[in-house]
């Protein structure tokens, strides 16, 4: 496991209401969180975000930046991390809108507690699923670096499904070269069969 993996999650709560910051803090780590208190988005922004696994539970109606439009600017800036969204005065144009701009979860208070640590608990799952895709992208795109330009045509054919044979008549080459090739490229990716080199192929995929 990685540091990022075996560190305490951290929940991230940004309310102007300092009973209710005090609140959720209480929540949170009676089951095990860490938590960062923030009373407005802008003062979120100033903060070095957590570098593990982590969410953000945030007030819709605050002074400065509304939270639907923090969500938005979090979006906009390429951030990850799970965003659910509380408030006292939702409707459901309010949630549709949040439900679509990515938001893990609307919540209307009064809410359960449970149903809070639920949302919170699923928002954590998916960032930590996040991160491990992210982490295993970084290690594929580091091996695939140290491979040679004929390697990667080698491993662009094999991952295409031709054989060994086939890779060797489209690229001109013996078929004995083809496979001195191909065997130097698993042992640099650290893979052992054409299954795991497509699921490496796939890791490398551009991202949606």
């Amino acid at each position: 496991m990685t540091a990022t993996e075996t560190a305490t999650p951290v929940v991230i709560v940004i309310d102007d209401d300092p009973m209710v910051r005090r609140a959720l803090d209480s929540l949170f780590r009676s089951i095990g969180l860490a938590v960062r208190l923030h009373e407005s988005a802008t003062a979120f922004l100033a903060d070095e975000p957590p570098e593990t696994v982590s969410c953000i539970v945030t007030d819709v109606r605050m002074p400065g930046v509304s939270g639907l439009d923090f969500q938005k600017a979090l979006t906009a800036q390429g951030s990850t991390t799970p965003v659910i969204l509380i408030t006292g005065h939702g409707d459901v144009p309010m949630s549709v809108r949040a439900m679509k701009a990515g938001a893990v979860d609307f919540l209307t208070k009064p809410f359960r507690d449970q149903d809070l640590i639920d949302a919170v608990n699923e928002a954590l799952e998916q960032d930590r699923q996040t991160r491990a895709r992210a982490d295993e992208r970084a290690g594929a795109e580091a091996r695939y670096a140290q491979l040679t330009p004929r390697e990667r045509q080698v491993m662009g054919l094999v991952v295409s499904g031709l054989m060994n044979k086939q890779a060797a008549a489209e690229l001109g080459l013996s078929e004995v070269t083809v496979k001195l090739h191909r065997s130097s490229l698993m042992r640099k990716l650290a893979v052992h069969t054409v299954a795991d080199l497509v699921r490496l192929s796939q890791a490398l995929e551009p991202q949606a």
